[in-house]
């Protein structure tokens, strides 16, 4: 009997319970989630796990990103019956993964934890390359916006969105989610010499949210809206008044919060050079 046909017959109380750190260029990616015919970051990962634990192997995510999108923090779980070590879950499935996906950590945790239902808040940075002249390296990893922008009148006007909020006014019009509402806890505009970065974290987030919040704190910041726009929008809970969604290039998923008892490591955010604390 084969390693895969043996796992098929271990109770799921047997099996133990890992989460991992993911990693992600999705410049060549459909999103996240596993699809028909397209290539997503989901069914590489799956593949790559499958192979070390020599069974099929299903994962469940933080956070579903959209095609474009990257990250440095996107966290997952999986069930297994296979006995490995840790530096198989991370060197050695990084062995299988294409050079744009990686394990950054790997911890085993309690039957309870929940990649998804766990999590207390994520954080996504935005990171956008100001400059006249669009960027050859690292094109497809910021977005480019050849206006100059004023920061600080773009971290003024995104201050109006903290708390429990309606974000309507920033939801995609296919969101799925059932209601609008979301706690910002905190949104933060910072400079990086030609680096623009908008920083945000909320306990969860309806769908396009930051990108559509970014895109109209770029009329902010480039002055074709004054600074109490935001809190207008906000107010008007209408998404047609908004700016156009800004471009998946720059969005970063970084961090994921959850409860200190699951004991889960907390690597530097990034992406690249970017400390943890930026302001």
């Amino acid at each position: 009997m084969s390693d895969a046909e043996l796992s098929q017959s271990v109770p799921e109380a047997e099996k133990v319970k890992i989460a991992l750190g993911i990693e992600y260029d999705g410049s060549r990616y459909y999103g996240w989630q596993r699809q028909q015919e397209v290539k997503s970051v989901q069914e590489c990962l799956e593949k790559a796990l499958s192979k070390v634990a020599d069974e099929p192997i299903s994962v469940f995510c933080a956070g579903r990103t959209d095609a474009g999108v990257h990250a440095t923090g996107q966290v997952v779980h999986f069930k297994t019956s296979a006995q490995r070590k840790d530096a198989a879950w991370t060197m050695g499935v990084n062995s299988h993964l294409p050079p744009d996906i990686a394990v950054r950590w790997v911890k085993t945790v309690d039957d309870e934890f929940h990649a998804r239902f766990s999590a207390t808040a994520r954080r996504y940075r935005y990171i956008i390359f100001n400059h006249r002249y669009r960027p050859a390296v690292l094109a497809q990893g910021v977005t480019h916006f050849h206006y100059p922008l004023d920061e600080r009148k773009m971290h003024e006007a995104a201050q109006s969105l903290l708390g429990e909020n309606d974000f309507t006014s920033f939801r995609a019009v296919q969101c799925q989610s059932n209601s609008p509402w979301r706690n910002m806890m905190h949104i933060n505009v910072s400079r990086h010499g030609h680096y623009v970065v908008v920083d945000i974290k909320a306990n969860a987030f309806v769908h396009h949210m930051v990108r559509n919040i970014v895109g109209s704190l770029l009329e902010i910041g480039c002055s074709n809206q004054d600074i109490g726009w935001m809190a207008e929008l906000l107010a008007l809970k209408d998404r047609t008044k908004a700016a156009a969604t800004a471009k998946a290039e720059g969005l970063y998923l970084v961090a994921v919060d959850y409860p200190e008892h699951f004991g889960l490591p907390a690597p530097t955010m990034g992406p690249l050079f970017l400390a943890n604390d930026l302001i």
